[in-house]
């Protein structure tokens, strides 16, 4: 039988970390919870409620090293990586389960992850399904070291798992706009740091293409109100992003 680790990192994920570890109980071995040392609401607490997890408060190295970090707190090979945003369907237990009682094909598994958006399920957008690697065998994957949007690289072909884990999120359009500014520099950087060049097209073309992908071709306009505010906000993360990397290659310059 395969015994599964999971890591999560969490800041203030007080309002989502217990429905996170509770999604997570019948089918999980092990919960590594990593809490940054800056938090300040009771993520901790909670966390430590549970006996599956195995929880630390850790300086913040960002996104990538900070689950390196946790994946090395495991004790199985094989690790999901769960955002404290995100929980299990039932069905995704279930199926984790039937994983657990099995031979892998890979050494790396895809989910289908559906986004609950300012009180919707979103299901057009090019968000769903919103394939993302999240169960590995960690002797044979790795993380990359994006700033942000940070992925795994997988040593061999990916499988895929069919039942859906859940993003819980914006609740607010506050809260999209709290990360908005951090997440766009953190891409800026990104941007930067691969070496890629600034185009004027990147303000002027970039941001009506995302929209006219999201809202037109990806059916947003079927998500009601919450497909239209989420394809202008991801127009507007798009041209401040840009935005972010023109100002960084501008002052490369001085």
């Amino acid at each position: 039988m395969i015994n599964i680790s999971s890591i999560v990192i969490a800041n203030n994920e007080g309002s989502n970390i217990r429905r996170c570890i509770e999604s997570q109980l019948s089918c999980i071995d092990e919960i590594v919870i990593l809490i940054d040392e800056k938090s300040t609401d009771k993520t901790t607490e909670i966390a430590n409620s549970y006996s599956k997890v195995k929880s630390a408060i850790v300086k913040w190295k960002g996104y990538s090293e900070t689950k390196k970090e946790a994946i090395s707190l495991t004790s199985n090979d094989w690790v999901f990586w769960i955002d404290a945003d995100e929980a299990f369907s039932k069905k995704l237990n279930e199926e984790l389960l039937n994983f657990k009682n099995s031979v892998p094909t890979y050494f790396a598994y895809s989910v289908p992850r559906k986004a609950y958006f300012l009180g919707k399920w979103i299901k057009h957008c090019g968000w769903y399904p919103g394939r993302v690697i999240r169960l590995f065998n960690k002797n044979h994957a790795s993380f990359n070291s994006n700033n942000v949007h940070e992925n795994l690289n997988v040593n061999g072909k990916i499988g895929q798992l069919v039942n859906d884990l859940e993003h819980y999120t914006d609740p607010s359009v506050s809260h999209y706009f709290i990360k908005f500014n951090t997440y766009t520099s953190l891409a800026a950087r990104d941007l930067q740091k691969n070496g890629k060049r600034f185009h004027l097209s990147d303000l002027i073309i970039r941001p009506i293409v995302i929209f006219m992908k999201m809202y037109i071709i990806k059916l947003g306009f079927l998500d009601g109100i919450q497909g239209f505010i989420l394809s202008i906000f991801s127009t507007a993360y798009v041209f401040t992003k840009y935005s972010k990397f023109w100002e960084l290659k501008r002052k490369e310059s001085l």
